[in-house]
């Protein structure tokens, strides 16, 4: 019996296509942030030609791991072009993000503090490379690069979920945001917060099942916003711990309101 199983995985190692290597996508994400970011580098590419070459091998790296992508619909140069093409916007939106993150606490002292050490930062740069991989349907590297950024910092953000500008993530460890999630511009979130689906039913793959966050909305800690009709409107504070299933208007404020029990002596 021990045979007829090794032979049936060794059948499934023989059938099993090629695969992107997790380790390379997370090696190529990780020289990317240091490319992109001279404070999130280990040593800076000060010299042009060192500089000249990281960026080569950059693409190299890229090009080797979209090689080893199946059912591609388009050449692995169409893709290498449309993934570099797209760093510009990403260095730029992950700038106004950081910036955010320094406006919104008052314990961050520099831009280079916040892209070299804070949790927040490193997870959204994370989510708008995978993000790109995403819309360019290949999410099995797409899932690995956030996958890796979950495990690191605890914020749990599906690479399909869109993101606005000028997004601050606060301490972060236990964030959730769904694949469907649309959060406009200059929001900020603390920890604990969950952006999520209220059902889980897999028919219901292709429908939009997370919440909608409009412009300058601020979400505290542990607040729990489901549904794909949700709609939380621009101007809005939720407070922290609060339960939403249903839109909420404009400039809102809505807050959790603690029941006490008071326990009084015989």
């Amino acid at each position: 019996m021990q045979n007829s199983f090794l032979d049936k995985l060794h059948r499934l190692h023989v059938a099993q296509e090629p695969l992107p290597s997790q380790q390379q996508v997370c090696s190529f994400m990780k020289n990317l942030i240091a490319f992109l970011f001279p404070a999130f580098a280990i040593k800076t590419l000060d010299r042009k030609d060192a500089f000249d070459a990281q960026y080569s091998l950059l693409k190299d790296d890229l090009f080797q791991i979209l090689k080893s992508t199946n059912n591609l619909a388009n050449s692995v140069d169409f893709y290498q072009k449309e993934i570099v093409n797209k760093l510009p916007n990403i260095h730029s939106r992950l700038m106004a993000d950081a910036n955010a993150i320094l406006e919104g606490d008052p314990a961050a002292t520099s831009l280079s503090e916040i892209i070299r050490t804070y949790p927040g930062f490193y997870a959204l740069a994370v989510h708008r490379i995978a993000h790109e991989f995403y819309k360019l349907k290949m999410p099995l590297i797409a899932r690995i690069l956030s996958e890796e950024a979950h495990s690191k910092t605890g914020i749990d953000i599906h690479p399909g979920a869109t993101i606005g500008d000028h997004f601050c993530i606060d301490h972060g460890t236990g964030v959730v945001i769904g694949e469907t999630c649309n959060i406009g511009n200059n929001v900020k979130v603390y920890q604990g917060v969950t952006l999520g689906a209220l059902s889980v039913r897999k028919e219901l793959a292709s429908v939009k099942r997370h919440p909608t966050i409009e412009n300058n909305v601020v979400i505290y800690a542990n607040a729990t916003i489901l549904g794909g009709d949700t709609i939380i409107g621009k101007d809005s504070v939720i407070g922290g711990s609060v339960w939403i299933t249903k839109s909420v208007a404009p400039a809102s404020k809505i807050f959790h309101k603690a029941e006490q029990q008071v326990l009084l002596d015989d």
